[in-house]
C-alpha cells in the first residue's frame, strides 16, 4: 500500500493571538497531545483544534478560540502559516497532524473560555501564557514549542511582513 494511502492527518486550525504590545498567547498542551511528541512533557503552541466534519476552517477558528481563550473574531484573519507533521504510529489513530495558522491582533485579554478546567485538561491544555518573542527566543528550558523554531516566522509577523501565501512551517 503507498504511503498516501495509508495516511491519516488531523487537520486543525490555530491562531497565531499577537497582542498590542507584541506578546503571543499560547497554550500548555501535556501529552499525549498529538503535538507533544512521546519523548516530551509539554508544548507550547498556539490555540486552536480540530476541524469538525462540514466545518469550514474559519468556522472551526472561531469556535475554537472561544472554547480555549474566550476570544471572539468576528473578521477573516490571514492565513500566514501551514504545518504538516508526521506522527506515525500514534495511538490516536492519526499518523500526522496538519497546521493552518491565522493570525489574530488583538488588545490583550485574560484568557478564560467557555470550556471548564476540566474541559480544557481533557483537551490537554494544563495552562495559558502571553510570551515575548524574546522569552521564546531564549527558552532554554526543557518545554518545546509548535513549532520548535515559532520565534522566526513569529518575529517577521510581529515585524509587519504578512505572507501573501501561508509560509510552510517544520515541525
Amino acid at each position: 500500500m503507498s504511503a498516501s494511502a495509508s495516511t491519516r492527518r488531523r487537520r486543525a486550525v490555530r491562531a497565531v493571538i499577537l497582542a498590542e504590545d507584541d506578546r503571543v498567547l499560547l497554550c500548555r498542551f501535556r501529552f499525549p497531545h498529538p503535538a507533544v511528541p512521546t519523548d516530551a512533557t509539554v508544548v507550547w503552541a498556539a490555540p486552536g483544534g480540530g476541524i469538525e466534519p462540514d466545518e469550514l476552517p474559519l468556522e472551526a477558528l472561531r469556535r475554537e478560540l472561544m472554547e480555549e481563550t474566550g476570544l471572539v473574531v468576528d473578521t477573516d484573519p490571514p492565513h500566514v502559516w501551514h504545518q504538516e507533521v508526521a506522527t506515525p504510529d500514534r495511538a490516536d489513530g492519526y499518523d500526522g497532524l496538519v497546521n493552518d495558522y491565522y493570525l489574530v491582533r488583538t488588545t490583550r485579554f485574560d484568557p478564560r473560555g467557555a470550556l471548564s478546567d476540566d474541559d480544557l485538561a481533557a483537551e490537554y491544555i494544563s495552562g495559558m501564557r502571553w510570551w515575548r518573542l524574546a522569552d521564546i527566543a531564549a527558552y532554554g528550558g526543557t518545554d518545546l514549542f509548535s513549532p520548535r523554531d515559532i520565534a522566526t516566522p513569529l518575529a517577521a509577523l510581529i515585524a509587519g511582513d504578512i505572507p501573501a501565501t501561508p509560509v510552510m512551517l517544520g515541525l
